[in-house]
């Protein structure tokens, strides 16, 4: 009866444990369906989400904002060509200044290289013993022309009076003619010295002269103190006029033909900040450079002038007239950063909603409310541009990417 019993408690045991394996088996089928019922929701979400990327509008928020579908316009906008160059001078705004003759230098002033200097100040003096013998030689010359002179007189009335000898007229006349010629050399000289004859005496003879500046400018190089010996053929300071300040651009050859006298110019000096200062065109080169396949453009500068220093970079624009450009509505335009893109429709492809595709753009001039356009992108057959109520879509877009980002 014990030996029945422990079989039926085996059994029962052995049956249990049967039982307990399918309903875990059961269980983990169930949560592996389940799992693969969640991913395949989600990718469902997933692939709904994908088909409504872009911006939708309804035919109601269409009408509501006012939308307007267009094409490009045809109009004479006045197109621009880029160019890059440089603040120049004309060879005669640039002036180099040296001792006159060779001297000691002496009592210079006090200049720094940028300093601004008017035509005829004194720069520093130049010693030499030279300037007093040439003074000398001066007065003593001028002298001995004025004994001369008397005595030609005194020879010219002797000779009418038939008591003299015309060769000793002819003597004396000889006599004040070289001295005329001395004295006028030598006052010429001590002109060119800046030493003036017309009130010298022996009792203000000069022993330094000034060294002036012979234009007005901005100092850009100084070369030269006191006690230096300075030599006629080495130059002592250098300035710069900046009266004559024109631009000096390159102009690309694909570009030169649509250049004429006279148009005009927009730059800015990136060194000296985004201030735009403006010009016009005066004078297009005649050497092409093959390096850079570039032409030469000067322009005149008009209105308040940049700071000048030399050879800075700058970048221009050259405003073309009377060229027809395609063209569309500023408001049209969407400016991101430094991207410009449009937004195109069909809005018959749906009876319910109109889907926007953007196109990206080059923006170019603007004139009377129209700014040029080049696109980068094709626009789609069948759709056209959107003309007003752009901002809204692009609002919109920005909407849709929040909520996705939530």
């Amino acid at each position: 009866m014990k030996y029945i019993k422990f079989i039926i408690a085996v059994f029962m045991l052995a049956f249990s444990m049967v039982l307990t394996s399918c309903g875990s088996k059961k269980n983990q089928e169930s949560d592996t369906n389940q799992e693969v019922s969640k991913a395949t929701q989600t990718e469902e979400e997933g692939n709904n989400h994908s088909s409504e990327e872009g911006v939708h509008l309804t035919k109601e928020q269409a009408n509501t904002i006012g939308l307007e579908l267009g094409d490009l316009s045809t109009i004479k906008v006045n197109d621009f060509v880029n160019a890059t160059g440089s603040l120049g001078l004309p060879p005669n705004a640039l002036s180099s200044v040296s001792a006159k003759t060779n001297g000691i230098i002496k009592g210079t002033k006090k200049f720094v290289e940028g300093d601004y200097i008017k035509k005829g100040a004194i720069i520093a003096y130049l010693e030499n013993t030279e300037f007093i013998i040439t003074q000398q030689d001066y007065l003593e010359a001028k002298a001995q022309l004025n004994l001369k002179l008397l005595e030609a007189e005194r020879q010219r009335s002797l000779v009418e009076s038939n008591a003299g000898v015309i060769k000793n007229l002819q003597n004396a006349q000889a006599e004040v003619a070289v001295l005329e010629a001395k004295t006028q050399g030598l006052a010429k000289q001590l002109s060119f010295l800046g030493i003036s004859t017309s009130d010298l005496t022996p009792s203000n003879i000069r022993q330094k002269i000034a060294i002036v500046a012979p234009m007005s400018g901005y100092i850009s190089k100084i070369n030269f103190h006191n006690g230096m010996y300075a030599q006629s053929s080495v130059s002592l300071m250098d300035i710069i006029s900046s009266e004559h300040l024109h631009l000096e651009l390159d102009v690309f050859e694909k570009d030169i033909a649509s250049i004429k006298k006279g148009q005009k110019i927009s730059y800015t000096v990136p060194a000296l900040g985004q201030t735009i200062y403006y010009g016009r065109v005066d004078v297009i080169g005649k050497e092409f450079n093959s390096d850079t396949k570039t032409v030469r453009v000067h322009g005149h500068l008009d209105g308040i002038k940049p700071l000048f220093l030399k050879d800075l970079f700058l970048n221009a624009k050259i405003f073309l007239t009377n060229v027809e450009s395609s063209a569309l509505p500023e408001d049209a335009i969407i400016n991101d950063g430094a991207n410009s893109f449009i937004y195109v429709a069909n809005e018959k492809a749906n009876d319910n909603e109109i889907e926007f595709v953007k196109i990206n753009i080059i923006q170019g001039s603007k004139e009377n409310g129209y700014a040029s356009v080049k696109l980068i992108d094709e626009i789609p057959e069948g759709m056209q541009i959107v003309t007003k109520g752009a901002y809204y879509v692009y609002a919109q877009s920005k909407a849709g990417e929040l909520e996705h980002e939530d």
